[in-house]
């Protein structure tokens, strides 16, 4: 039988797309042929011919609102119309109770078509007996290091996942713009669950009293489902001293040192991206013009060298210790990051300072007990002062000076690299960025690159983001020269997928790896290592740590941008023709939220 199948959800994304996939796999195993039409903001509406009009003995349409799945197309036809809610639990029962109950649609019930299933939905939960009106509501919270990929795919997914399985979902991102779609009090409030599914220190203090599960992006992003279920099961209540910052880790949680590198790293790099541009935008006037005082060069690198440059080292301090220790860590965390930095002992002697800020702050906020009277004067004097005080003297007579000849021995080391040191050091870096994307690994050797940029090497930072490019641009090309091994879905997510790697979004190409691991991510490292070797080799160097290809619109943020790119297309190359032969054929796969 010829059906055609519209679905169409309110963010236009997720939901369509799953909805769309799920109806059609049912549709065949019923030896049906469908025609999908998915409305989705990455879909151009689908024109349908008179021909396949004339075809259909059947249309369903699963779509909120029913203003978008375009009704007045199938007048005279048999059409069956429900919320896409009802499609995804059990696709094969929604096509046999379609069937059955579908009429053929008349232009003068279009309207009160779409109001009675607009109605259904809503009230769904009373029609039920209630059922739905009592699932418990959840709110979350994304954040990624970067705050730009991870952060909005995760909260995505759970959004979507919650929508799949019946529970009212919010979600608010802490991206890189800073908090977006920002939970209210009485959302919070009305809460049974809240879902932190953070890689960086976000502030529970609004949660206290609300039972909470802690788990990373990745975890979110790849297995929404099973991360609302076990938030179910397993969230404890927060209290006002765990959303202190004392609280214990959570089955699910991944604390610990890790997550407070990347929080300091986080907050760092709008520094170092700012800082970066403003010195390659004095390089625009000549290499050495910022030499010549008074001129707007020298103002430029006075703002980025002379300034963002040097509050990059205090800044990851500060926030490393406020990722362990919550406020009051942040001022001995500056204070001891600064002195890393005039010290010379670099982003090493930060992420020392930070630790041993936070963790001194910690430990006096739990252990040291005041009288009640004098209590109030721990955050604001006492923990400032005596944390400080610790930090600063460990800095500066038995962690600084070890550290600085650390730190110089390695910049002279990484300077002074002959070519084979150069290209092993491009492989790893490479091979690491294209590992997990956008996991602990690939953050590691990012957190590696962003570092070194505090002592002016920026070698590194060339080839992690030139690597880091690869997987999703190189998924992108794999679908465009392998069209048949690829199904639709998969070829317009390589679109997608083509333009994050533009952005050096390697997160693009999850959707693959999700899929086929075994073959995405060994093809993804042999590019990444490709490319991060070339760029090592021919001594490319990277002012800003982020912004893709369209760094190079500015001049001099990389010194040879002819060559750096080719390095780019090359690793590509290696990733999209080599994926392109090693996979199978065609499959449809279902995502992780609804099964």
């Amino acid at each position: 039988m010829n059906v055609i199948i519209v679905t169409a959800c309110p963010s236009g994304m997720a939901t369509s797309f799953l909805a769309a996939r799920r109806l059609e796999q049912a549709a065949r195993r019923r030896d049906w042929e469908p025609l999908i039409d998915m409305r989705s903001q990455f879909e151009r509406e689908l024109v349908l011919s008179d021909a396949q009009l004339a075809a259909a003995e059947l249309v369903i349409v699963a779509a909120s609102p029913m203003t978008s799945a375009g009704l007045e197309r199938f007048v005279g036809k048999r059409v069956h119309v429900a919320p896409i809610e009802e499609a995804l639990p059990d696709p094969a029962a929604f096509l046999a109770n379609a069937e059955a109950r579908a009429r053929v649609l008349e232009a003068k019930d279009i309207a009160d078509v779409a109001a009675t299933v607009s109605t259904t939905a809503s009230g769904a939960a009373s029609a039920a007996g209630g059922e739905v009106a009592h699932k418990p509501s959840i709110v979350a919270v994304t954040a990624c290091p970067t705050g730009v990929a991870h952060t909005f795919m995760a909260a995505e997914a759970l959004s979507e996942a919650g929508r799949a399985l019946g529970y009212p979902t919010r979600v608010e991102t802490q991206g890189s713009v800073g908090a977006q779609d920002a939970l209210t009090e009485q959302e919070i409030a009305a809460a049974e669950v809240v879902i932190l599914a953070c890689d960086i220190e976000v502030d529970p203090t609004r949660f206290a009293g609300k039972r909470v599960w802690r788990t990373s992006t990745g975890t979110a992003l790849k297995k929404p489902r099973d991360t609302i279920e076990q938030a179910l099961e397993g969230a404890e209540m927060e209290s006002a001293t765990a959303a202190g910052g004392q609280g214990s880790q959570q089955k699910g949680e991944k604390r610990g040192p890790y997550k407070h590198l990347l929080t300091g790293v986080s907050f760092m790099l709008p520094m170092v991206v700012a800082g970066g541009l403003m010195i390659a935008l004095s390089f625009v006037f000549g290499i050495k013009a910022f030499e010549e005082e008074g001129t707007l060069a020298a103002a430029l690198m006075q703002i980025g060298g002379g300034s963002a440059f040097k509050l990059m080292i205090p800044v990851l301090a500060g926030y490393i210790a406020y990722s362990i220790a919550d406020r009051p860590g942040i001022t001995p965390g500056m204070i001891g990051g600064w002195l890393a930095a005039t010290l010379d002992a670099g982003f090493l002697g930060g992420i020392i300072a930070g630790f041993l800020a936070g963790y001194s702050a910690l430990g006096l906020s739990r252990f040291v007990k005041l009288p009640q009277s004098i209590e109030s004067l721990k955050p604001i004097l006492i923990i400032p002062l005596v944390a400080s005080m610790v930090t600063g003297l460990v800095m500066i007579y038995v962690v600084g000076t070890p550290v600085a000849g650390l730190m110089a021995t390695l910049t002279e080391f990484l300077e002074s690299m002959g070519s084979a040191n150069a290209v092993l050091l491009g492989i790893l870096l490479g091979a690491m960025m294209c590992f997990d994307l956008g996991g602990p690994v690939n953050k590691a050797a990012y957190a590696f690159g962003v570092g070194l940029l505090a002592s002016e090497t920026y070698a590194p930072m060339a080839a992690i983001m030139a690597a880091g490019m690869v997987p999703a641009l190189g998924m992108g090309l794999a679908s465009f020269i392998a069209r048949a091994k690829f199904a639709e879905p998969e070829r317009e997510a390589g679109k997608a997928s083509f333009i994050l790697g533009l952005c050096f979004i390697s997160e693009g190409a999850i959707p693959f790896a999700a899929k086929d691991p075994l073959r995405v991510i060994p093809a993804c490292m042999v590019g990444g290592a490709v490319t991060g070797a070339l760029s090592m080799l021919i001594g490319a160097k990277l002012l800003a740590p982020h912004g893709g290809l369209f760094v190079l619109l500015i001049p001099n943020a990389i010194n040879v941008p002819l060559m750096y790119l080719g390095a780019i297309v090359a690793g590509t190359l290696v990733t999209g023709i080599g994926y392109a032969l090693i996979k199978k054929g065609a499959q449809q796969v279902e995502t992780a939220a609804a099964t």
